[in-house]
């Protein structure tokens, strides 16, 4: 088990998984406390199995987390913050988002739609979305639309397609230093972020 006050970074792939030339895999293998969530059946993904495994994921390290999800690894993030208890939701310093699916658009994988509808509550934690201008699984406006409502800072990185292997990105430079702006605000207090979560489902379970 890690241990100390540096995040553990977990990586969490989406449908298929990250093959090896992709950007979450290359920072995989050159980042210290670097984790990857790893699935049962990457090619038949269940919400409920996919943030079981993020929660194990999680409790295998300790200290601080800076979550790392690609595509539908993002929409399990935003399932897994609902349906978590507390203690874990709070060891995460953050989470960058990169492609988020949009889990409802019509002409999708049926193991993709599965995941509908986005859970939209606020995230009780930092976090960043980053949205590619022509992105086939989402547009840019679904993308920011996402962004708004989990609170997250949002980025617009340009014609990219999903972000992906097929993006040819490498080691993703730009992406990493989004990763290392997380990191230097891991230390920072983070019940800003849990006090507007818990405040925002107040007021959507009043109205």
């Amino acid at each position: 088990m890690m241990s100390d006050t540096q995040p553990s970074l977990v990586i969490i792939p989406g449908f298929n998984g990250s093959g090896t030339d992709h950007w979450q895999t290359v920072w995989e293998a050159k980042r210290e406390r670097a984790v990857r969530v790893e699935q049962a059946r990457w090619h038949d993904p269940d919400p409920d199995s996919w943030t079981a495994a993020l929660s194990a994921s999680i409790a295998a390290v300790t200290g601080p987390v800076i979550l790392i999800a690609h595509s539908l690894g993002c929409a399990t993030v935003a399932h897994w913050a609902g349906r978590v208890d507390a203690a874990l939701v709070d060891r995460i310093a953050g989470a960058l988002l990169v492609a988020p699916c949009d889990v409802e658009r019509p002409g999708l994988p049926a193991a993709i739609t599965r995941f509908a509808p986005m859970p939209r509550p606020v995230l009780p934690f930092r976090s960043t979305v980053v949205a590619s201008s022509n992105d086939t699984f989402a547009n840019l406006d679904r993308a920011r639309d996402f962004a708004a409502a989990w609170g997250s800072a949002f980025v617009d990185a340009g014609p990219l397609g999903h972000i992906n292997t097929a993006s040819g990105l490498g080691d993703w430079p730009y992406g990493e230093v989004l990763l290392d702006t997380l990191l230097a605000s891991a230390g920072a207090d983070r019940s800003p972020y849990r006090r507007v979560a818990a405040l925002r489902a107040r007021e959507v379970m009043a109205a």
